[in-house]
């Protein structure tokens, strides 16, 4: 009766700041009963409401499943209203594409809702300790959207490297090759529609990010996982809805670049600054934020290829 309560009022309180300034989300199709919600570029602000990343939703015959919670109690309210315009069907199922959190910070929204919450276990370790840093980090950004957020664990931990789910008879596949921008970075796979929502494994006109928890290697494996899929149509973490083709030169490329010259340098006994002033920047100078971003990647990857 404890937890039911701290629900309700999680919801009450919720509903008070929902009529609040709300950042605008709309589901967008992709294929026939599979859309997605494209959000901004930049960085989490109080006005986004750190709904700065892509969620998916896919609508089956015995209701829907959503790709990404949220932020936050209210982003995760925000992402269920803009379903309801596209589908009667209730939400049941939601996966968290990885640790980072506009993936699962809103499980408590959906928890409440009595939908299943998934995630691989690969991400478990990283939920647990990161869950009170997302929380003390948005808190100066959303303030009082903020309010009911609190850390949900996914129900249900996923623990092969491909898992196939039938929901509501759809097809969809898990596939998990260790993360990469987090360690639970994962991506669904809808064989049928020939989609597949990649989570963080892919930014595209975005450079990429880069966090303590990030790994490059495992980061090229899923990517890796990926073209073995051949989508027709790849939904990224970041960035606008778009092709396999477009998936390498953005974010493939830079793995595979970013690993060769450090690589290479670290073979070589190259100094850390060398390493990273030498690498060649120009075949992403189209990415947004690449300037201020690339280094730090650089920087990352080249401690990282020293401890592997």
């Amino acid at each position: 009766m404890r937890r039911i309560g701290r629900w309700a009022a999680a919801a009450a309180w919720a509903a008070v700041v929902w009529s609040v300034q709300a950042a605008e989300v709309v589901f967008q199709p992709v294929a026939d009963g599979v859309y997605a919600f494209v959000g901004e570029t930049e960085g989490r602000t109080y006005e986004n409401e750190a709904l700065n990343a892509n969620f998916g939703l896919v609508v089956t015959p015995a209701g829907a499943l959503l790709i990404d919670s949220g932020a936050s109690w209210q982003g995760a309210r925000q992402l269920a209203e803009a379903a309801k315009k596209v589908t009667p069907q209730p939400i049941r199922w939601v996966i968290n594409t990885g640790g980072q959190d506009h993936r699962w910070m809103g499980n408590g929204f959906f928890k409440a809702q009595g939908a299943e919450t998934m995630a691989h276990a690969g991400a478990e370790a990283d939920m647990k300790a990161r869950g009170p840093e997302h929380l003390k980090a948005n808190a100066p950004v959303l303030k009082d959207k903020l309010a009911g957020t609190e850390v949900v664990l996914p129900a249900r931990w996923l623990k092969e490297a491909d898992t196939s789910l039938d929901l509501g008879g759809v097809e969809v596949r898990v596939v998990y090759r260790g993360g990469g921008h987090t360690p639970g970075d994962l991506m669904v796979w809808l064989p049928k529609a020939g989609v597949v929502f990649t989570g963080d494994v892919v930014y595209v006109d975005r450079i990429l990010g880069l966090h303590p928890v990030s790994r490059t290697k495992a980061w090229l494996q899923s990517f890796e996982a990926l073209e073995a899929l051949n989508p027709r149509v790849v939904v990224p973490g970041h960035g606008r809805v778009t092709t396999l083709a477009q998936a390498r030169k953005d974010t493939g490329a830079l793995l595979r670049a970013l690993r060769a010259h450090m690589g290479q340098a670290v073979e070589a006994g190259t100094d850390l600054a060398t390493a990273v002033k030498t690498f060649d920047a120009a075949p992403f100078r189209h990415l947004q934020h690449v300037e201020v971003w690339l280094p730090q990647l650089a920087n990352r990857t080249y401690l990282e290829m020293e401890m592997e």
